[in-house]
């Protein structure tokens, strides 16, 4: 049962890790095309926030954003596959607030093409991510294994 859990962890690991890697080596000096990508669509989030809260938001470049996400899911990857909780809370942060934001398939009529893509990759995020949750509720529900005292009888 211990290896096929942690055959489990590897492959689910192997998502982010993969990802990560791939990120890495396209990453450059700009921050490579996840950095394009997500331009605009930060954009637009800081023009959001910005409007509500009636303050501009601070500047940040798009490199050190796509290099916390590597790290985010590089780390947790790896603490996940050695069954590390802190690892399945970062891949956790890492789905939680990227999902809504990368996928937004609700700015987009669903006759679109686009529709239909970004919804599939959200609905496979929240898949994703109700697997970390699970991961987490099963390791916190089984009780830790208690040492046993070992009496030694006096002798006289």
């Amino acid at each position: 049962m211990g290896f096929m859990s942690f055959a489990g962890r590897v492959l689910f690991a192997s998502v982010f890790l993969l990802a990560a890697y791939q990120e890495f080596s396209e990453f450059g000096v700009d921050g490579g095309p996840a950095a394009k990508a997500l331009k605009p669509k930060f954009d637009l989030l800081m023009k959001h926030v910005s409007s509500h809260f009636g303050c501009s938001a601070p500047h940040v470049q798009m490199r050190h954003i796509v290099a916390g996400l590597i790290f985010l899911k590089g780390l947790g990857g790896l603490l996940f596959i050695f069954s590390s909780s802190f690892g399945a809370y970062l891949l956790i942060l890492f789905l939680a607030f990227t999902t809504p934001f990368i996928y937004d398939f609700y700015n987009y009529d669903i006759e679109k093409p686009e529709f239909m893509q970004l919804f599939s990759k959200f609905i496979q995020n929240l898949a994703l991510l109700g697997a970390l949750l699970f991961f987490l509720g099963m390791k916190n529900s089984i009780p830790k294994r208690q040492k046993k005292k070992v009496t030694k009888a006096k002798v006289n």
